[in-house]
């Protein structure tokens, strides 16, 4: 079971970043899949979440109206759209598959983790 995360790079703030997270191993088109992220020194965060079927998405407050998540379930893969970056969103984003379904805002309840991809925004 692997979840690989890709997309990361350097962009100057006002821009833009799309980041996938593809999964093997298994199916996850039942799963809730996130977005953590994790800037140096710092606790890892909530950034979104998408329900199996795509129709509900859970967004921290700090990116809400900015990034957008997304699923193709066809390819196994889950989207960050990342709009109007900003320098505080620099950090390595890691995406998460969660088969039982709790708390989709909690590291705590998800089963699978990635790799995680840089993402450094500058001023």
């Amino acid at each position: 079971v692997q979840l690989q995360a890709y997309g990361g790079g350097l962009v100057q703030a006002g821009g833009s970043l799309r980041l996938s997270c593809v999964a093997s191993g298994r199916t996850f088109t039942r799963d809730l899949m996130g977005w953590f992220r994790q800037a140096p020194g710092k606790e890892r965060e909530f950034v979104a979440a998408i329900s199996w079927n795509g129709g509900i998405t859970y967004y921290a407050d700090s990116v809400k109206g900015r990034f957008t998540i997304s699923r193709d379930d066809a390819k196994n893969t889950v989207y960050l759209q990342m709009n109007s970056l900003k320098p505080e969103d620099t950090a390595v984003y890691c995406c998460a598959a969660d088969k039982h379904y709790s708390n989709p805002y909690s590291a705590l309840g998800y089963d699978y983790w990635g790799q995680g991809t840089q993402v450094t925004v500058s001023s």
